[in-house]
């Protein structure tokens, strides 16, 4: 029968090795995960959000615009929740209190889709709208 201490002993190596790798591996992971957040970060999109004067919403229209916000996070692929978070902002800009959603790039599509019936969704002052896709003529641009 085998003794305890001599297995143990003979496995030392490859346990400090395996913990070895298996640190570098992690440390790797954290910095990677701090990467895409960071990136997710700096690249944002921002809408605003309009209600009419006579916006009352139901109960059951604030719980749908919380699912379809909750959504985001799904559309910012593989990005730490810290990078796909939304942010919801109000100013004050000329005695008028304005709303700001804010979100990942990669869902702006869903920032954009309207969550209740009164409410004008708005592409932010200075932001790119998309630019359409022009195709050559045939035989420009060819050598």
């Amino acid at each position: 029968m085998l003794d305890v201490a001599v297995v143990v002993d003979a496995m030392g190596p490859y346990l400090a090795a395996a913990s070895i790798v298996a640190a570098a591996l992690w440390l790797w992971w954290a910095v990677r995960r701090t990467r895409r957040a960071r990136s997710c970060l700096a690249d944002r999109v921002t809408v605003e959000v309009v209600p009419t004067s006579t916006f009352d919403p139901a109960p059951g229209e604030v719980g749908r615009w919380a699912h379809q916000l909750g959504r985001v996070h799904h559309s910012a692929e593989g990005v730490p929740a810290r990078g796909s978070a939304v942010r919801l902002r109000y100013s004050a800009e000329g005695g008028k209190m304005r709303c700001y959603l804010e979100g990942p790039a990669t869902a702006a599509a869903v920032l954009a889709m309207p969550g209740f019936a009164e409410v004008e969704v708005r592409a932010r002052q200075g932001q790119k709208d998309i630019q359409p896709v022009r195709f050559a003529e045939p035989g420009e641009g060819t050598a």
